[in-house]
């Protein structure tokens, strides 16, 4: 059986795993360690929550529970995700979860890989909705090609998140809020992909602005020809979802949940010669991807997780940002160009009309 130890008790620590643990540990006792789970945030003071058990240091933490019979799950931002995975690892911890993103960008990838070889580190990302029920509904109908070969898939992602944005900036782009989500169900649905185009955009309000994390949309182009777009708009005022694949003789059309209070997928199929069929079911992804984590991490050895498409979608949203970023620096050098030039056209009226 295994302990809990929580970093980090923000919207992701204390929001979502702390409860998805509860669900899971009613459901599920024999996975778990009996007694309370170890928290410890390097960001905001100790507070009471049931069942949870404050360290005021990873010291602490690593005295309360044994850290090689320990699962952490890691729920603090992407920055500073290296430091905190070194001195896990020298504490002892091996088990390892981690949100999503694994990291920001190539290098911090190959930081995290070269940590993870040298201390035999098990990583598994927190990408839950690969564990969803939607997704193994959807991905069972591209496996037995019933309604034909997957042609393409869309996907849309909007909620408002100007608030915590604004708050606390844990991301530094849009493309590492929702984005790596929907990029992993893809890559598991469809395989490989290279990326055909990608944009970002502002989030602007009356008060304030914040670069690169209104939205963000990506186009990718899969190896097995099937096209893939992603749009995620943290500036919605909706929350949505939704998952669209196209295949040659069907339409089918998911509904994730949107909220952490409600726990229910939607499904609906429009197939041709067929009448419409929606289905609505109990999707409750994160408690079902924290029961598989910790069954295989209780298997000795641990058996391999869904690490190379995590490694795989960090690649790709390293590339759709570095694509973006050229983007702005192409434009700003037009914009330049274009006022150097207006200032030249001025010096020579002047100079033409003297």
């Amino acid at each position: 059986m295994l302990h809990s130890f929580i970093l980090g008790m923000g919207r992701a620590g204390g929001g979502l795993h702390l409860p998805a643990l509860a669900r899971t540990r009613s459901l599920s006792p024999g996975l778990f360690a009996p007694g309370p789970v170890v928290a410890h945030d390097p960001f905001r003071p100790p507070s009471g929550m049931t069942g949870v058990v404050m360290a005021d240091t990873l010291e602490e933490a690593a005295a309360l529970t044994p850290p090689h019979r320990t699962v952490v799950h890691i729920c603090t931002p992407p920055q500073i995700r290296l430091g905190v995975l070194e001195r896990l690892a020298g504490l002892g911890y091996r088990k390892i979860i981690v949100e999503k993103p694994l990291a920001l960008d190539l290098v911090g990838l190959a930081a995290i890989a070269r940590l993870r070889r040298s201390r035999g580190l098990e990583i598994t990302v927190a990408t839950q909705w690969l564990h969803s029920d939607l997704t193994r509904r959807l991905r069972e109908a591209v496996d037995t090609e019933e309604f034909g070969r997957l042609r393409g898939i869309r996907f849309v992602q909007n909620k408002p998140r100007f608030t915590r944005s604004a708050m606390v900036p844990d991301h530094p782009t849009a493309f590492d809020v929702e984005v790596p989500h929907a990029l992993a169900v893809v890559l598991t649905l469809a395989g490989g992909a290279r990326i055909t185009g990608a944009s970002w955009a502002d989030m602007a309000t009356g008060r304030f602005r914040l670069p690169r994390l209104g939205r963000a949309a990506l186009r990718l182009e899969h190896h097995s020809g099937v096209r893939t777009e992603i749009d995620s708009d943290l500036t919605s005022p909706v929350r949505e979802r939704r998952i669209t694949l196209e295949f040659e003789r069907a339409t089918l059309t998911g509904h994730y949940p949107c909220s952490d209070t409600d726990h229910t997928a939607q499904l609906r199929v429009v197939a041709e010669g067929r009448d419409a069929i929606r289905t609505v079911f109990d999707d409750d992804a994160l408690s079902a991807f924290v029961r598989c984590t910790y069954s295989r991490y209780g298997r000795l050895p641990a058996t391999r997780g869904a690490l190379p498409v995590q490694v795989e979608a960090v690649r790709l949203l390293t590339e759709a940002k570095d694509l973006c970023a050229a983007g702005e620096r192409e434009a700003t050098q037009r914009e330049e160009a274009q006022y150097e030039e207006s200032q030249h056209e001025e010096e020579r009226r002047v100079h033409g009309v003297r």
